[in-house]
């Protein structure tokens, strides 16, 4: 969800009017107001500017630009009056949740930082910076023609983590312990109890021959399918991070003369010769529907819960009448808050021809589901998450 178009950021620095290229992969739309900051700013007078909606383009040492985005974030985090508890309405206490951290984004993403090519390289022109080169390539490619330009130290932070997720790459389980490298702006498969289902469902007769990842993301259910045995995997996706990010995983988590692993760019289905309908065809769609805010956010946040229903509806057309099953996993938190029901999901099912030949369910062991967190309105919905992997057949 990067904003696309070529965005400028204006302001008086100096008795001089100055501007810089904007950059945001998350999408945020340039401040209109910016105002100078070094490390004389007052944290209370920097989070009185952010709130008002006045940027500050930090001027000074890069460890007092961290210092003070922490202490922002301490501000906006202060505990309010009014604020959900558990037993509220669920979807209700979702939807204010949600305000709540898009606006708590808005405030942090106020504090600028300047990001300059220079020798081919992405700098960050401030004393005590990191090298934040190959950060800044995975999320903007290289600087080649780039002049100056302006990024919230929080989006560039986050840039930075991720780079870091993808050097040390993710250890999965069901892959022995081999790790899964997640690309910026592709999910990462921290949350390992949707990858174990995959491992360990039966496989249908005909998925030895053939089986389909639709959404493939980081490649790692495709990576599943080959260590089990699938002699030839198609992992689908349309995202261009997300394909690179798959090819790159597969090549080196399929061993050469296993199985045939193609990544390619679709939407849900793959292109097939008539007669040849996958054995399988495994799909784990944005669980939540509710509108994504990033492009991360992409593979959490589905709209009216589009892709589930796509997915469904166009399973029968490719999949094998004989056997075939199609593996939808999915997560009951959107039923758990009141955003979507098992009934309706029960009836796009029925409505699309398939009928529920098994379903395998787990818990999800992440910290936010195991650890009661009594400032978190959806703790309750968390601590009581299914994760299921929903075997169906044609009707």
């Amino acid at each position: 969800m990067a904003v696309t178009e070529r965005q400028t950021v204006h302001w008086a620095e100096d008795g001089r009017d100055r501007s810089a290229r904007w950059r945001s992969e998350s999408g945020a739309r340039p401040p209109r107001k910016v105002a100078v900051a070094d490390d004389r700013t007052r944290a209370d007078d920097a989070y009185k500017l952010a709130c008002e909606g006045t940027a500050l383009l930090w001027r000074g040492d890069y460890v007092g630009a961290r210092q003070l985005l922490t202490a922002l974030t301490r501000r906006v985090d202060r505990p309010a009056r009014g604020r959900d508890r558990q037993g509220d309405d669920p979807a209700a206490a979702f939807h204010r949740h949600r305000a709540r951290q898009a606006q708590r984004a808005r405030i942090l993403g106020m504090l600028l930082v300047p990001l300059e090519p220079a020798d081919g390289r992405w700098t960050v022109p401030l004393r005590r910076a990191p090298d934040v080169d190959g950060a800044c390539r995975s999320a903007h490619g290289t600087p080649d023609g780039d002049g100056p330009a302006l990024v919230s130290l929080r989006e560039l932070l986050g840039l930075i983590g991720a780079h870091e997720w993808h050097r040390k790459g993710v250890p999965v389980a069901a892959l022995g312990g081999d790790r899964v490298h997640p690309c910026y702006g592709v999910f990462s498969p921290v949350r390992g109890e949707y990858v174990d289902l995959v491992a360990e469902a039966p496989l249908p007769p005909g998925a030895q021959a053939a089986a389909w990842d639709v959404g493939t993301g980081s490649g790692v259910l495709a990576a599943v399918l080959a260590r089990r045995g699938v002699r030839h995997v198609t992992a689908t996706d349309t995202d261009p991070r997300a394909l690179v990010c798959a090819r790159d995983n597969l090549r080196r988590l399929v061993p050469d003369g296993g199985a045939v692993v193609e990544v390619v760019d679709a939407d849900l289905f793959p292109a097939r010769p008539a007669d040849a309908a996958p054995g399988l065809v495994v799909c784990n769609p944005p669980w939540l529907p509710a509108k994504p805010t990033s492009a991360v956010e992409r593979a959490v946040y589905d709209p009216g819960s589009g892709m589930l229903r796509a997915f469904l509806e166009g399973l029968p057309g490719h999949l094998d009448p004989d056997g075939g099953e199609g593996w939808l996993i999915l997560s009951d938190l959107a039923e758990l808050l009141g955003l979507r029901s098992r009934d309706e999901l029960l009836g796009w099912i029925a409505a699309a021809g398939l009928r529920v030949a098994g379903r395998l369910d787990t818990r999800p062991v992440h910290r936010r589901a195991t650890t009661p967190d009594p400032d978190d309105p959806l703790h309750t919905a968390r601590a009581a998450e299914i994760t299921s992997l929903w075997r169906l057949a044609h009707a």
